[in-house]
Formats: C-alpha cells, sequence, structure tokens
C-alpha cells in the first residue's frame, strides 16, 4: 500500500507544482506574454478552471479504464500542456495550453485521491488521503519554488514550464514502472457523480472550501507583488519565502491527517479557518518586512492546507456511500476556488493595491468559517447514511473505500 500511496502522491506532485509555479513567474511571463500582470493572471484562472470543471467529467468518463491507464493518458496531456506553454509565444495559445494542461490534472488528481481512500482500512483512511494531498503541498515546498528559482536563475519563465514538463516525464515513468495492478470502480455515469450536489451537507461544506480556498488564492495569485516589499524583487528570495510555505503546508497536511482521525474534522476546519483569516487581515503589515512574512507564511501554510483532509473526511462521513465521488468533487472546488481567485485579486490589485490582498482574502475565509458551522450544524440533524446509491452499487474500491460511520460518533468529529 505504501508504495502505492507514494507513487500517486509523486503524480499528483507534478499536477500541483504546475498549480503553484505560475504565480511565482508571473512578472515574466507577463513581460513576455505583452500583457499586463492581473490579465496574466488569466493563466492560472485556465488551467484551474478547467481541471474543476473536467474533473467530475473525466472521472465519469474513465471509470471502467485500469487506473494506470487513466494516469498515464492524464500525465501526457499534462506534459504536452506544459510544452506548448513553453514553446510557443502567444499569450492566446499560452492559455489553451494552460486549459489543456488543466485537462490532464483532471484525470489525475481526483483518481489518485479516491484511490488513495479505497487502497487504506477505515482507520488509516484519513492518513492515506493526507499522505496523497502531501504530493500536492509538496509541490508548494519543492516543486513552486525551484520552478521559481530556475525561471529567475535562467531569466527566461519558459525554463519553469521546461521543469514542469520534465516532472510530469517522471511522474509517467513512475507509474508505469512501478504502480501495481488496482482494480477500476464501477462505472458511474455523470448524473450519479454530480447528485450530491443536491445534498445540503455536501453543497455547504463543498462551499466551505470554495471561500476559504478563493480567499487564500487571491493572495498567492500575485503573490511576487504582494510580497515584493519583503523580497526586495528579487526572484531567488521569492522562491525561499515559498520553500518556507510549503514545508509549513506538508506539515500541516500531514499533521492535519493525524489529528482528524484521533479528534475529528470539527476542531481541526474551525482553528484552520480561524488562524487563517487572522493571518490574512495582518499581511498588509507582515509582508512588508522579511522576518514577519516568513512568520506569516508558516501559519498561512500550516492552517490553509491543514483544511484539506478534514474537509474530505467531512464530506465522506456525511455520505459514506458516495466516498469516490466526493474525492472529485471536492478536489474540483479547490480549482474552482483557485480559479475564481485571480479574477477578485486582479480587482483587489484595481481597488487597493496587492499589498491589501490580504484583507480582500480574510472575507471570503470568515465567510468560510460560516459555511463550515452550518454544515456542521445540518450533519448534525441528518446524520449520515451507508446504504449506496440504487444507480452505483459499490465496487471493491468503493467498498474499501467506504467505513460505515455510526450517527452517535459523527455529532462531534464532523
Amino acid at each position: 500500500m505504501y508504495r502505492s500511496l507514494a507513487v500517486l502522491a509523486a503524480g499528483v506532485f507534478a499536477i500541483g507544482t504546475d498549480s503553484f509555479v505560475i504565480a511565482g513567474v508571473l512578472p515574466g511571463a507577463a513581460d513576455s506574454l505583452g500583457v499586463s500582470v492581473g490579465t496574466a493572471g488569466w493563466l492560472i484562472t485556465a488551467y484551474a478552471f478547467t481541471y474543476a470543471i473536467l474533473g467530475p467529467v473525466m472521472a465519469a468518463l474513465t471509470a471502467t479504464w485500469p487506473r494506470r491507464t487513466v494516469f498515464l493518458a492524464g500525465l501526457a496531456i499534462f506534459t504536452a500542456g506544459n510544452l506548448i506553454t513553453a514553446f510557443v509565444p502567444v499569450f492566446g495559445v499560452v492559455l489553451a495550453s494552460r486549459a489543456l494542461a488543466g485537462f490532464g490534472g483532471a484525470m489525475v488528481t481526483p483518481a489518485a485521491v479516491a484511490a488513495a481512500a479505497a487502497l487504506a482500512p477505515p482507520e488509516r483512511r484519513g492518513r492515506a488521503i493526507a499522505t496523497v494531498m502531501t504530493g500536492l503541498s509538496a509541490a508548494t515546498a519543492l516543486g513552486a519554488p525551484l520552478g521559481t528559482a530556475i525561471g529567475s536563475l535562467a531569466g527566461d519563465w519558459h525554463a519553469t514550464m521546461l521543469f514542469v514538463s520534465a516532472l510530469g516525464m517522471l511522474a509517467a515513468a513512475g507509474v508505469a514502472l512501478l504502480l501495481p495492478a488496482l482494480p477500476a470502480p464501477a462505472a458511474v455515469p455523470l448524473r450519479t457523480r454530480v447528485a450530491p450536489l443536491a445534498d445540503r451537507r455536501i453543497v455547504l461544506t463543498l462551499l466551505t472550501t470554495l471561500l476559504v480556498y478563493t480567499g487564500l488564492y487571491t493572495v498567492y495569485s500575485f503573490i511576487g507583488e504582494s510580497l515584493d516589499r519583503a523580497t526586495g524583487g528579487s526572484g531567488i528570495t521569492l522562491a525561499a519565502l515559498l520553500f518556507v510555505w510549503g514545508l509549513a503546508a506538508t506539515a500541516g497536511t500531514l499533521g492535519s491527517g493525524r489529528l482528524v482521525d484521533g479528534l475529528g474534522g470539527r476542531r481541526i476546519i474551525n482553528a484552520s479557518i480561524v488562524l487563517a483569516a487572522i493571518d490574512f487581515v495582518l499581511l498588509p503589515w507582515t509582508s512588508a518586512h522579511l522576518a514577519s512574512a516568513i512568520v506569516a507564511l508558516v501559519v498561512w501554510g500550516v492552517s490553509g492546507w491543514g483544511l484539506l483532509a478534514p474537509q474530505t473526511h467531512r464530506l465522506i462521513g456525511a455520505m459514506p456511500a458516495a466516498a469516490p465521488l466526493l474525492t472529485g468533487l471536492a478536489s474540483a472546488m479547490v480549482y474552482v476556488g483557485v480559479s475564481v481567485a485571480p479574477l477578485v485579486g486582479q480587482v483587489g490589485m484595481a481597488w487597493f493595491g496587492a499589498h491589501w490582498l490580504g484583507p480582500v482574502g480574510a472575507l471570503f475565509i470568515v465567510l468560510g468559517l460560516g459555511t463550515a458551522e452550518a454544515a456542521h450544524a445540518t450533519i448534525r440533524r441528518n446524520p449520515p447514511y451507508s446504504a449506496p446509491p440504487a444507480e452505483a452499487p459499490p465496487s471493491r474500491i468503493e467498498e474499501n473505500a467506504v467505513p460505515h460511520i455510526c450517527a452517535e460518533s459523527m455529532d462531534e468529529r464532523s
């Protein structure tokens, strides 16, 4: 199981690096493509929005494919998109290539998280999900800073995209050589995959993710401009700060998985949101100096990424029989937030300036706390059930992924 989780995490690492590294080289991309930094933020939106929309669609279309085939096809498309980005210096084409890369990512990450939940016994499910998600947070610790540093040292952001393409190729090689055959889940139509959206418990939980990650990425999308006082405009210093942030994100992801298994999700969700909101309100001042910016990034990394595992755990706990479907929706909702954030940030920079994007993001994060508590209250009033949907009888993977959770145990843990 552990080797399989490591291979899945490596694939997610490549996808995650592409998600985060663009923000670090956005000024260079804007200059090269002849657009403003705000307009260049659409490169983040193109990738993330395509990923979010096509995640559930591709999960349905590839449901009967062998898992290895899904991962290899997705990584091939992902790599092709990044190579086009690296070699075609036309803004419209680059936007399309970012969408193509997001299409590949949409095939890989939801399937990887669902496979992780299926591989682990119920009592270790939180840790298994967190292990694969560590690939995503490790992309912030290593992938994004390395990509930013490579672009800065080379003096050309295209070098960064070649680096991301190489990660995609390496991840594909790992899947081809090391990932054992995994049983595919039962074929589930798209209508069934989005059916949980009719459940208020699920909608409120997903809305929490959307609001919080919109707030978090409002700042991250333009992190070079937001932290320019601390970095002095140095790409290497920015890469070092992203490295610190990524280490904190990795710690938050791993730590939250263990805490959820031991304490339940509600305390971790609420604490993460409150810490992130306070941190962002203070960013106009803490981002002005290198030392205080480091502290702010550590808090941001731990609290922001500490939210992923408990949110996924809450979704699965609310509707256990739909666990494989919900992991895809959870991942998609993160990327909806990421795709919306650059648009919010573009407006925020125009109105208040880049240094005040923190309080703008904090507004969305605080709204997320309200929906998180509403989700908890709704789950308590409507306890989870374990009967599978009539249209989607569970396969072997789904049965392994779905624990029996009684209503009493969910009162405080959700």
